[in-house]
Parts: structure tokens; C-alpha cells; sequence
């Protein structure tokens, strides 16, 4: 059964926004925002990093759903094993660095393996989301994952600068990955609500009806009805062309509607440079990249310029006069916190600097930036999503409103999924929304407050007369106990 917080997401969700094919006009309140900044990090559920935030809906509150059960709803006495991939090989062997006695409730990661270390890299796919989840019981993670017991940890996450952050400003501890699943679908309903099509999909990727398919080298990405749902590559360049593609898309995305309207927009990668050079450095992911997989940005053409290397993001900040009024930024995997290639404790430190130098820039008093993560890696939260569509929403994330409008040392509650950044970009700028999901969602305005009070309220982490402070080893003592 569903919590009664979640009942009364599914409802929040569904009920809002009449009115449904007219474009938003733009709000008075909203003038001041010249730069709306996304920064999208990977494969973290909220109780993984924020679990124990002050004040927020954490573990703490969990009950029931941190007893894991199995297929057949037996709690397990110990939870399964965590495992680790052998070298990239698609197999798997127990991860020595946890005991193999673990008991069946959420455990401090820290205590075996530093923030700063890399685990496994838990399965996070469409139809093993909705196994996990249980109709919203949360209790199959350790059984529908190659992980096991990995999947229900969480670690301090007060030793990252983001949890920094989230005490400066405001915290969402409601906001839910747009979709069911990983990366790929994710990144897709970042910048469209929508899923991708594959007309005439051949049986070689069509779902098998089992959910360990994929660990037997059987297809999952494409649902019978031709719905694209697991990683397929881009038709176009930068990608992988030993690995299925998928043909190029045609929806309307949020970058389209921007254009139409002369806003100025470009998504920004770590990597990208050498990436569209034939080079792939520190784990860059193809399927990172959603704008790639449409026809409207394929190279040659006036979209493909809307396409960036991190370094003119960064160089556009320093300078205060040439960041683009909509920026989505996807830092290169060694970089994004993801399970497996990459540890929390270098994507954070990335973030940290990021995030200090937009606050010391010329840019700072007129922007609102968004770091959330696309999706929660296979880690388990114990609060169920709501129910709206057959996408998702999916599990929690963590999502961090951090601007000088934004309301200081806060904790949002209200319900977000990842279409509440389209909403807010549509409101701010005269938009039709995109989709059903948009168009009914929050627009993030509950974390803002544009009284001089509050804006006056210089809580920055960062200031522009701040000298670099060199940056201290991760702590490994354990963090809290559930």
C-alpha cells in the first residue's frame, strides 16, 4: 500500500494545470531570473545521500519498507551478498570489503567503503524499477538487483559540499525521477516528458518476458508496443556504433520550444570536445547526450550548435556575458557520482566548484540553479512514488534549489518530478508545455521567494573575495545509524 503522502502525490500531480494546450504566460515574479541552470548528476536516491538530512523525510521514517523481502515475500534474515562487476566482464563476485552478514535494514556504506572509493553498480532498469518498488511496498530492491545488499546503503552525505548547499538554501526531499529506469529513458523526459518511439523494432530488442533477461544477454529495451525504455545508442555521432542504435527521434523538445520563442538555451557536457572528435575520455556516456538522438540536432545543422564542451560553460560563467538564458549541464562520467566508474566524492568535489563559482560570478543575482540527479541508480528510498502514468514517476532523488531567490536553509516538500524543471523553464518563458506531465506539474515556485527580505538574505556558501581552500580528504568513520 502507498503511504498517505504518496496517495496525495498522485493526486497533486494529476490535478494541476488547466488549461492544457495554452501556453504559460510569463510570471512577474519570475522577471529577474535571466539564467535557469540545470546541472543533472547520476544514480543517487535521496535515502543513498540524504538520508539522514535534518528535518527532512529520511530514513528515520521508513518503517515497513526497509525490511526487504523476497520473490516471495519472505523477509530476508540477512540481506543478500553485495556483489562487484569483475572488470567490466558482465560477471560478478562478492564484494569482500562488506560482511556477508548484514542485517535485512538500511547500512552505513561508509563504515566499509569510503566516500571516496567505488562500489558496484546496481542494475537500474525500466521493468526491474517497478519489481523493486512492489506496488509501493519498496521492499524488492535486494531481490531484483545483481548487487544485493548494496543497494540499502546510504552514506553521511554531510561530508559533501552539495549537503552544504542544501543547508544554505533549499532542499526538495519529494522530487522523483521523471521515469522508470536509468540514464537513458531519464535524460529523454528531461528535455521532452516523453518517451522515444522505435517503429519496427527487430525481436533482437524487443522485451523478454522474464526480468533476468539482461543478465542472461536477453533484450530489454524496447516494450511490445515499440516504446524505447533501456539504452540504445544514438543514430548520430558522438556514439558507440558496435552497440544498437536507435533511429533518430522527431518529438518537440524543450530546446525547440526555445528557439521558436528566442530564448536563448545549449546543453553543456564534460567531455564533449573530444567526444565529436572520435575520443572518449574519462568514461563519457553517448547515452548521456539526449539532444543527439533527434533529428533537429544531428550534426550539420543550426540545432548541433546548441551542443557544448563544458569549457565554454565554464569560461561564459567567468565572463558573466555570454551564458545562454537555459543551460542544462552533464558532467563526463568520471565526474557524475555514477555507481561503479565513478565515486561521490570527485563528482561532488566537480559540483562544489562549480556551484562556487557561479555564486562569485556576475551571473549569480539573476539565476536559479537546479542540481538533481537523473535517476537513483538502483538504490533503494522507502518513500513510494506516485502512480500517474505507465512511465513513472520513479524514485526519489535528491534535488537542491540553490539561487538568491531561493528560500534560505529550506526543505521543499512539496511533490516534484524531473518535468518540474520544464514547467519552471515553460512559466518563465512563455512555453506550451510539452506533455500531459508538465503541463500538470509544480513549477518549483514553492522553493522561491522573491521579497527583498529574502534576497537580501547574502546566505551564499561562496563569496567573490573567497581564496580556494585546499580540499580535505573524505572522512571514513561511520555515519549514522538507522
Amino acid at each position: 500500500m502507498f503511504s498517505k503522502v504518496a496517495l496525495g502525490t498522485a493526486v497533486l500531480i494529476v490535478s494541476i494545470g488547466a488549461n492544457s494546450s495554452l501556453a504559460e504566460e510569463p510570471k512577474a515574479d519570475l522577471d529577474n531570473v535571466k539564467h535557469i541552470i540545470v546541472i543533472y548528476m547520476e544514480n543517487r536516491s535521496f535515502d543513498n545521500l540524504f538520508g539522514f538530512f535534518p528535518n527532512a523525510d529520511g530514513i528515520a521514517s521508513a518503517g515497513a519498507t526497509k525490511i526487504q523481502v523476497d520473490k516471495n515475500g519472505r523477509p530476508y534474515d540477512f540481506l543478500p551478498p553485495a556483489m562487484e562487476e569483475i572488470d567490466h566482464t558482465g560477471q560478478f563476485h562478492v564484494d569482500l570489503r562488506f560482511p556477508d552478514n548484514l542485517p535485512n535494514q538500511p547500512f552505513n556504506i561508509d563504515a566499509y567503503v569510503p566516500i571516496n572509493e567505488k562500489t558496484g553498480d546496481p542494475i537500474h532498469r525500466f521493468y526491474h524499477q517497478q519489481a523493486q518498488i512492489d506496488g509501493g511496498l519498496m521492499d524488492k530492491f535486494a531481490t531484483y538487483s545483481n548487487m544485493g545488499a548494496l543497494v540499502m546503503g546510504y552514506y553521511d552525505g554531510s561530508k559533501t559540499k552539495l549537503w552544504k548547499y542544501a543547508q544554505h538554501y533549499t532542499l526538495a526531499d519529494h522530487f522523483f525521477h521523471a521515469a522508470f529506469g536509468g540514464s537513458f529513458l531519464n535524460h529523454f523526459w528531461l528535455i521532452c516528458a516523453c518517451t522515444p518511439r522505435y517503429e519496427n523494432v527487430p525481436n533482437t530488442l524487443r522485451v523478454a518476458d522474464d526480468l533476468t533477461a539482461p543478465l542472461r544477454g536477453l533484450p530489454d529495451q524496447i516494450t511490445p508496443d515499440g516504446f524505447a525504455v533501456n539504452t540504445l545508442q544514438p543514430a548520430f555521432e558522438p556514439h558507440n556504433a558496435k552497440e544498437p542504435m536507435l533511429p533518430p527521434q522527431v518529438m518537440t523538445t524543450i530546446g525547440d520550444e526555445l528557439t521558436a520563442k528566442r530564448v536563448k538555451w545549449a546543453w553543456y557536457a564534460g567531455g564533449w570536445a573530444k567526444a565529436v572528435k572520435g575520443e572518449n575520455v574519462k568514461h563519457f556516456q553517448y547515452h548521456h547526450q539526449p539532444f543527439i538522438y533527434f533529428d533537429k540536432y544531428k550534426p550539420d545543422t543550426d540545432g548541433y550548435k546548441n551542443l557544448r564542451d563544458e569549457d565554454e560553460l565554464t569560461d561564459a560563467i567567468k565572463k558573466g556575458t555570454e551564458l545562454p538564458e537555459v543551460v542544462f549541464y552533464k558532467p563526463v562520467g568520471d565526474e557524475n557520482e555514477h555507481p561503479g566508474y565513478a565515486n561521490i566524492f570527485d563528482g561532488d568535489k566537480h559540483i562544489g566548484e562549480l556551484l562556487c563559482n557561479i555564486e562569485k560570478s556576475a551571473i549569480w543575482s539573476e539565476s536559479i540553479v537546479i542540481v538533481t540527479f537523473d535517476e537513483n541508480g538502483g538504490y533503494w528510498d522507502h518513500v513510494p512514488p506516485p502512480k500517474v502514468d505507465r512511465w513513472g514517476p520513479g524514485v526519489r532523488v535528491p534535488t537542491v534549489i540553490i539561487s538568491p531567490f531561493a528560500k534560505k536553509g529550506f526543505i521543499d516538500h512539496t511533490v516534484y518530478d524531473t518535468t518540474a524543471i520544464l514547467k519552471l523553464i515553460e512559466t518563465r518563458h512563455g512555453l506550451k508545455p510539452l506533455g500531459s506531465r508538465d503541463e500538470n506539474s509544480q513549477d518549483l515556485r514553492a522553493a522561491l521567494d522573491f521579497s527583498d527580505v529574502n534576497i537580501k538574505n547574502d546566505n551564499r556558501v561562496c563569496r567573490p573575495d573567497d581564496k580556494p581552500k585546499s580540499e580535505a580528504e573524505p572522512q571514513t568513520e561511520p555515519g549514522p545509524k538507522p
